[in-house]
């Protein structure tokens, strides 16, 4: 195994062991992305409900809600791009480029969260505890999934710019390249990522299915921009080999044998 190759493996596997310690500290804090419902917006939406709400749902709890939850789910997306960036920039600078490119990526979703957190505190209380806000963020997630638009931010999320290799400018680089990925992921991404908002019952396998539909996006190549209905196709067809693998080398024993199930 070459270093750029092992590199790339270790980067991969922090990458998503990061994002399962995130899963985890979700599942134990199983509130932190959707909102405690209250007696009072069932009577419709009122400035009472809505201070209930807050009040039951403080917004730094939301934040940092939000924040766990886009590095569960879009932490391993970056692995590519944050691979980009150690790629192209010298050793005692790669931490640091690492750091930016995030900062800039992190800072873009959670300028976004502002308006898809008040997007899910005000459709809860325009329908408290109802599945329509879902079905119709869900409609716009289809449409927006097999639109031109989606494909064009797609495209851009594969350009990995040049970076700098020396100074201010390497920095600024790194920063600059986190936050117009950051934009085109928001792009591509808004819709899917507050449909999972809005699900009480079955949130984190919505969460799940989402996460596994832009990670296997990612791994798809630029296309043409026209309407089609994309399907995960790419990532599941790794999964299956990997999972085939796995079972045919289980099949035998040591001596080269078939084993019997």
């Amino acid at each position: 195994m070459t270093s750029g190759s092992r590199q790339r493996r270790q980067v991969t596997v922090a990458i998503l062991l990061l994002s399962a310690a995130a899963w985890v500290v979700l599942l134990v804090d199983t509130g932190s992305t959707t909102l405690a419902h209250c007696p009072v917006t069932d009577s419709g939406p009122s400035a009472d409900s809505f201070w209930m709400l807050l009040e039951m749902n403080p917004t730094s709890s939301l934040a940092i809600g939000w924040a766990v939850m886009l590095v569960a789910m879009m932490a391993p997306t970056l692995i590519a791009p944050i691979i980009h960036v150690l790629e192209r920039s010298f050793t005692d600078r790669r931490g640091r480029a690492v750091v930016l490119f995030v900062l800039g990526y992190g800072a873009v979703w959670m300028f976004a969260g502002l308006f898809l957190i008040a997007a899910m505190i005000a459709l809860t209380l325009l329908a408290p505890q109802s599945f329509f806000p879902a079905l119709g963020v869900g409609i716009v997630a289809v449409i927006l999934q097999c639109s031109p638009l989606k494909q064009l931010c797609l495209n851009r999320s594969h350009n990995h710019r040049e970076l700098a290799a020396f100074g201010i400018a390497a920095d600024l680089d790194s920063f600059r390249f986190g936050t117009t990925h950051g934009v085109w992921c928001v792009g591509s991404c808004w819709a899917l990522m507050l449909l999972p908002m809005l699900i009480s019952s079955g949130h984190f396998v919505a969460m799940a299915l989402v996460t596994f539909v832009m990670v296997s996006e990612r791994l798809e190549e630029a296309r043409p921009l026209t309407w089609n209905i994309r399907f995960p196709g790419k990532l599941l067809r790794i999964v299956v080999a990997q999972c085939s693998i796995r079972l045919r080398r289980r099949s035998f024993d040591p001596f080269g044998t078939f084993r019997n199930f």
